[in-house]
């Protein structure tokens, strides 16, 4: 006497649909979820670039506004060391120079941080040069 029994439950066969649905619908979100995602990381990328653009205009006007500056100061040094102008004069040139290299330094820094910050989004180096 020998024998074959199979035992398949038909509850098993309806639950396996059910679970297959169920695998469908969270296939579909997930789907869903990482369209989210992309989109999300496209418009960060998106407001990263636009921010370097205008880190880097910023800095090319804090550039040249600090060569400006610059020649004045020389002019201002000479003028105080002939005795043309008094000393409160060439301080207060002094301190706005100061400050217009403060500003300077302060739009690289931006610039740089913003470069950076969109070169580890985009997981690649960019060229571009900043002024000096």
């Amino acid at each position: 006497g020998a024998g074959f029994y199979i035992k398949f439950p038909l509850f098993d066969f309806l639950n396996r649909r059910y679970q297959v649905q169920i695998a469908k619908l969270q296939l579909e979100e997930a789907k869903s979820m990482s369209d989210v995602q992309a989109e999300s990381i496209r418009q960060t990328v998106i407001k990263q670039y636009e921010e370097i653009i205008l880190n880097q205009k910023l800095l090319n006007i804090k550039a040249q506004n600090l060569g400006n500056a610059r020649v004045n100061m020389a002019m201002i040094e000479k003028e105080f060391r002939n005795g043309v102008i008094a000393i409160g004069e060439y301080a207060r040139i002094s301190d706005m120079t100061s400050r217009i290299e403060s500003d300077y330094e302060l739009a690289k820094s931006n610039f740089v941080l913003s470069k950076k910050l969109l070169e580890d989004m985009a997981g690649f180096t960019f060229d571009i040069i900043p002024i000096k």
